[in-house]
């Protein structure tokens, strides 16, 4: 089972889980966000698979802070989409997308030994 891991080269927790997995020889690829954007159709089908827009964002980052308050309550997906194409580092790090297209976000070491059983 190989999977893809998008992310930003930069990301601490992107680098735990990308050594996570080389650690457990876990195939993998590695995506950048910034250098590979992900189309908004992709960003819109993460966003359902996590139950929403809200799951995919990561709150409590400097970026979201920094957003002007009109910015923070996008009404629609191209709202969204749109913001997310703007401020890529938005994204929860890392996406984890399995082969069958199923997707998970964020790195802890016990999530990821539940994720690849391990």
């Amino acid at each position: 089972m190989s999977v893809v891991l998008y992310g930003l080269k930069t990301c601490d927790t992107c680098r735990k889980a990308r050594n996570w997995l080389d650690r457990f020889e876990q195939p993998y690829s590695f995506v950048d966000y910034r250098e590979s954007p992900v189309p908004a159709a992709t960003l819109k089908d993460w966003a359902q698979q996590l139950g929403g827009w809200e799951k995919l964002i990561n709150k409590s980052s400097t970026t979201w802070r920094s957003l002007l308050p009109q910015r923070k309550n996008p009404g629609s997906d191209p709202e969204w989409t749109l913001l997310l194409k703007e401020y890529p580092a938005l994204v929860r790090r890392p996406v984890v997308v399995q082969d069958d297209g199923s997707v998970s976000v964020g790195f802890s070491d016990n999530g990821f030994k539940k994720l690849f059983g391990h």
